[in-house]
């Protein structure tokens, strides 16, 4: 009996990536339970046929490509593009015919973070975020996640961190997510350390309730505030509507008490909008009794709707930064990196022509 997951996805939808050794063996060597382990192995390789799984006997072999169409993967990368700052962004698509989009991150002192979509699309609305454009699509199964990292690897070797901050909203789709963050996790696999994921959301406060109570594996979260002014961000994030600041705030409390963990606030930092004193002063008043760090993350042109929003000026950004640390608070800023080929913060989306 697996006891991997606590919210069991379906292993019948699955491709093999999202399926840990015992799932195989289940589905297509039940006699034989180390012909599970023997696929993993090979999985683990990237291998990008059913021939190259040499001690894997002919018939397993055929018996597997018949049911996933001749190749593991269920995904293929259809383009790359390469920034000067060293950010890659991939355009994949699915075995549906629809598409999305994985980023590559590689900081200056070279760690590679895997940045992956959980969604075709997103449902959640946030005005300031290209992907909302999209509208939904369809969730992504645990090998369609799987597989990002996979193809991701083959551009520099395998990322040493995981951020679920791609296309969609990953507690939306909470079993999908849990069942890659376990195989990601697998000590007899990947072996990510659960310090070196994050699960990023818009504040869904029955996915954070779900993460403190029963996921035993302490990964990051980071939850996208923007505004801690509740009417403000009503009108940016729609999400704010069904779990408005004073209930998400609460949910965040008994998260960092109940974990122990400290939790990130992203502040996406819209000019003129969200940038004044006024602003900082009631984002320092939400977060001064959790256990957070404010990443500030000023707004790349390109995502949201056209010209709604306008970029905040380098004079804006210090001056709000140095507010948040005068209030005392932890702060991080992130910078810019894949804009050259739109794949910075709430730039993601996928031309309709491709979709």
């Amino acid at each position: 009996m697996l006891q991997h997951s606590f919210i069991k996805s379906n292993p019948d939808k699955q491709g093999l990536f999202g399926l840990f050794p015992e799932e195989i063996a289940e589905t297509f060597s039940p006699s034989t339970p180390f012909r599970g382990r023997q696929v993993f192995d090979w999985l683990l390789k990237g291998v990008g046929s059913f021939e190259e799984m040499l001690n894997v006997p002919k018939q397993m072999r055929q018996e597997m490509s018949e049911a996933f169409e001749g190749n593991p993967f269920t995904t293929s990368i259809e383009k790359q593009q390469q920034d000067d700052d060293g950010t890659a962004k991939l355009l994949i698509r699915l075995n549906d015919g629809l598409y999305i989009e994985s980023v590559l991150l590689i900081d200056e002192e070279g760690r590679k973070t895997a940045c992956i979509s959980s969604q075709v699309g997103c449902a959640m609305g946030c005005s300031f975020c290209k992907t909302a454009e999209m509208g939904f699509q369809r969730n992504l199964t645990a090998a369609e996640i799987v597989e990002q990292f996979y193809h991701l690897s083959r551009i520099a070797g395998n990322p040493s961190h995981i951020v679920y901050m791609g296309m969609g909203e990953p507690l939306a789709n909470i079993g999908e997510v849990i069942k890659s963050v376990e195989l990601f996790h697998y000590p007899k696999g990947l072996n990510i350390s659960a310090r070196k994921m994050t699960i990023s959301t818009c504040g869904m406060v029955n996915g954070i309730k779900t993460l403190m109570e029963e996921l035993s594996i302490p990964i990051k979260l980071a939850v996208s505030l923007t505004s801690a002014n509740n009417e403000q961000r009503s009108l940016l994030m729609p999400i704010n509507k069904r779990h408005p600041l004073p209930s998400l705030h609460r949910t965040l409390k008994s998260y960092c008490i109940t974990t122990g963990k400290r939790i990130t606030l992203e502040y996406v930092l819209l000019g003129g909008e969200n940038d004044s004193e006024t602003a900082c002063r009631e984002l320092a008043v939400f977060a001064k009794d959790l256990n957070a760090v404010i990443n500030v993350i000023p707004w790349n042109p390109g995502s949201g709707n056209g010209t709604q929003f306008n970029e905040p000026s380098q004079r804006s950004i210090s001056s709000f930064c140095s507010l948040l640390e005068k209030e005392g608070l932890r702060i991080t800023r992130r910078y810019r990196r894949g804009r050259g080929i739109d794949g910075a913060c709430g730039q993601l989306a996928v031309k309709p022509d491709l979709e």
